[in-house]
């Protein structure tokens, strides 16, 4: 049946105490809204339609290439006057699922599950069993365990209160039949607002079945109304990404101090240290290592690699059998090759090193080319910028590169050619032999140290 989807996002969010707005507010490193949108654009749906209010101007620009309808909610007068908003853009023949844009874990599976229960002649509810159901929409069922109505927590009475399955406000309906509910809502309750929920009632009166879904967990239904919320969704997002790579045969020293921000693939044998943080998408092949504190941001890293404690790599590609670090740095657009080693305080960037070659110890590359087997000395600096533009450095197979040289870009080193320790070299270094530039040593007579004036 062909579905459109609404994400309501126009909230506020006041007791965040932010001037972002709640829907931009960040889980796992992306917003609240990317992570409906997420799961919205895997139901395969015609249509998402995005209604959005408070901070619009920000939720569009920060969410700009994804493919939906943004609907404008010029007042925030409840939840069915915000569906209302995007119903004209929604074909009669539709059924019509609803998100918000501040529960961000429900999983495409229970809503797959909630969009069956909807046909021309029932709704769809997503319901929830809670331990503590205070602040939450209660599911109203009659003596045959029917559901006829959803009561607000703040109409609710005492009877009413202590009913323990609560409302999600996800729900699954035909779209002609919610089009004639919307026009008959009113907003003669305790909010004065125009409640979504009110349709159940209206379903209930036409003889319409309520088909309540009950979620598999408290969890993956919760809302985000401030920052305490916030952190404990993203706690539970942790440890849900912790638990899916354990499965997949990853061990992990400590799933609780594990931060996944993005999509982690793994092979076998992949061992992971304390406090890593994964960011978008990271690829992780057979029985590679990673140290403790270390952060990979959209890299993917080759088999037998290890990666040392404290080490960030961020958008490169690492290739098999190297090691890295500990503390070092590559940067993006970065391709080292098999068996390269990386070792402390060194930093790469924009650079491609090739198979078997050393950096060890306390060295910048940068906009720079190395062949194979090459052996850089400790301190060794590629002087890529001019102060305008940025140039690249060439070395050859083989060259050895002398501890404390200044490589002047542009620049190319032969291959098998060495420059002495201590050279600032600023011109080509022919093929298989040693160039060294130094100034001569001199000893200055007479010399003293400066005082501090007193």
């Amino acid at each position: 049946m062909p579905l459109s989807i609404v994400i309501l996002a126009a909230g506020q969010g006041k007791r965040m105490k932010s001037d972002l707005p709640k829907v931009l507010q960040p889980l796992a490193g992306r917003p609240l809204l990317a992570h409906v949108l997420q799961t919205a654009k895997a139901l395969q749906a015609d249509a998402i339609h995005v209604v959005y209010g408070h901070g619009g101007d920000r939720v569009r620009e920060a969410l700009a290439d994804e493919p939906v309808n943004w609907v404008l909610q010029a007042e925030q007068l409840g939840t069915g006057h915000a569906v209302a908003q995007a119903m004209p853009a929604i074909p009669d023949d539709h059924h019509v699922l609803v998100l918000y844009g501040d529960v961000p874990l429900v999983r495409v599976e229970t809503l797959k599950n909630l969009v069956e229960q909807s046909s021309e002649r029932s709704i769809g509810l997503l319901t929830v069993r809670l331990q503590d159901p205070t602040g939450y929409g209660r599911i109203v069922r009659d003596g045959a365990g029917n559901v006829v109505r959803i009561v607000e927590q703040k109409d609710a009475n005492t009877k009413e209160r202590a009913i323990n399955e609560g409302n999600t406000g996800l729900m699954a309906m035909p779209a002609s039949a919610l089009k004639r509910w919307l026009a008959t809502l009113r907003n003669d309750n305790a909010q004065g607002e125009y409640y979504l929920t009110d349709v159940v009632v209206m379903a209930v009166r036409e003889g319409m079945k309520i088909n309540a879904a009950i979620a598999p967990t408290e969890v993956e239904v919760r809302g985000v109304n401030d920052k305490v919320q916030l952190a404990e969704l993203e706690s539970a997002y942790r440890a849900q990404k912790a638990t899916e790579l354990m499965l997949n045969g990853v061990t992990i020293v400590d799933p609780a101090r594990i931060d996944v921000r993005g999509e982690v693939s793994a092979g076998r044998d992949v061992f992971i240290d304390v406090n890593v943080v994964l960011i978008g998408r990271v690829e992780l092949a057979d029985r590679v290592r990673i140290g403790p504190n270390c952060v990979l941001k959209d890299c993917s890293i080759g088999a037998d690699t290890e990666i040392h404690p404290n080490c960030v790599i961020d958008r490169s590609r690492i290739g098999p059998r190297n090691s890295i670090g500990p503390f070092a740095r590559i940067r993006p657009e970065s391709v080292l090759h098999e068996e390269v080693h990386i070792g402390n305080f060194v930093e790469v960037k924009k650079s491609e090193i090739g198979a078997g070659s050393k950096a060890n110890h306390l060295t910048y590359l940068g906009d720079a080319t190395l062949g194979r087997k090459v052996n850089i000395g400790a301190g060794t600096v590629t002087v890529n910028y001019d102060g305008a533009n940025k140039w690249r450095t060439e070395i050859g197979d083989n060259a050895f590169v002398g501890s404390g040289s200044m490589l002047v870009a542009p620049l190319k080193i032969g291959a098998n050619a060495n420059t002495g320790a201590g050279s600032t070299i600023t011109k080509e270094v022919p093929a298989g032999k040693l160039t060294v530039a130094r100034a001569r040593q001199v000893t200055i007579e007479g010399w003293t140290r400066p005082q501090k004036k007193t």
